[in-house]
């Protein structure tokens, strides 16, 4: 019989059917919660080290005290990753996520102990759904709605409330399914995607927005420290639509991306091609990297539906 998942549920590791929260959870009430996601390849964490940070910060910026230093936190992760390696079909990878909302809402007139909830879980990768991106590029489209602007909700605090994100999505998957919707800030200048930061590329210069409408993701990071290791130059800067527009490739990055290309905005067309030739030097310096090929991963799993964000 196939292994099932487990989950950490304040303090327990629990079969992942039987890992339950209150309906009166304040992550579930009022979206009061933050969370990080680190992925494994072949199995084995990537940069946890970082995602716990940031992780950490999150949780200083919103006041939230999980009742767990970090290593613990490391520890209890490295667990229920080795407890879930059986549960995984062949050729998959996990997404690793570790959830700490404030814990029950205080209800007038009942006394009730309150305390964080904290859960760590596992989610097989959505590697069927993503597949078609690394052979055909992801369609990025610009919704009307906007990125939540820093005055309002830091970009940096990674909380449990993606709404402004999903509407984004719903409303260009109406149109167009199979796209992936890329925010604009305040201003007008392109921000960042569901989970994921944008890059383009134009005369061998590597261009991403800046972190203050953006949450500084991990891959995102990591494709910087590498270009410049490369020799590579990059630049942070706010991209308009026009620039973004010259630009000659442009792609992704995410925790389960790591780096993948786009073949269009708002339906132009980069003549770099998929992926353009310095898109495919920082996917395979990744791949390099991480010491796994993970666009050979994603492609094993082709079938022959649209691409999909697994959102």
């Amino acid at each position: 019989m196939k292994p099932h998942r487990v989950a950490y549920v304040n303090g327990n590791i629990v079969p992942e059917e039987e890992a339950t929260i209150s309906i009166h959870d304040m992550g579930f009430v009022y979206g009061d919660c933050v969370f990080d996601s680190s992925r494994t390849f072949n199995g084995k964490l990537f940069r946890l080290q970082e995602h716990l940070d940031r992780l950490y910060q999150s949780l200083g910026s919103t006041g939230i005290d999980c009742g767990i230093p970090p290593d613990e936190m490391a520890r209890a992760t490295q667990e229920v990753v080795g407890l879930n390696l059986p549960a995984l079909r062949p050729g998959e990878d996990y997404w690793v996520t570790q959830r700490i909302s404030t814990g029950l809402q205080q209800l007038d007139g009942e006394s009730q102990l309150r305390s964080p909830t904290v859960v760590i879980e596992c989610i097989p990768l959505p590697l069927r759904a993503r597949a078609r991106y690394f052979l055909d590029g992801i369609d990025a489209v610009v919704p009307e709605r906007v990125r939540i602007p820093p005055a309002a909700l830091s970009p940096n605090i990674k909380s449990n409330n993606y709404l402004n994100m999903m509407l984004a999505q719903r409303e260009v998957q109406k149109d167009q399914p199979g796209a992936w919707a890329l925010m604009c800030d305040i201003h007008g200048n392109l921000a960042e995607g569901a989970g994921c930061n944008f890059f383009m590329v134009t005369d061998d210069v590597v261009y991403t927005p800046t972190r203050e409408f953006v949450l500084a993701g991990v891959s995102r990071q990591v494709v910087i420290e590498w270009c410049e290791k490369s020799g590579m130059e990059v630049r942070e800067t706010d991209i308009s639509m026009d620039f973004a527009l010259t630009g000659q490739e442009a792609f992704l990055t995410s925790t389960s991306l790591c780096a993948c290309p786009v073949s269009k905005l708002n339906g132009h067309l980069f003549s770099g091609g998929v992926p353009g030739p310095v898109t495919d030097k920082i996917m395979r310096g990744f791949a390099d990297l991480v010491g796994f090929d993970y666009v050979g991963q994603y492609l094993s799993f082709l079938g022959d539906h649209e691409g999909s964000t697994g959102l």
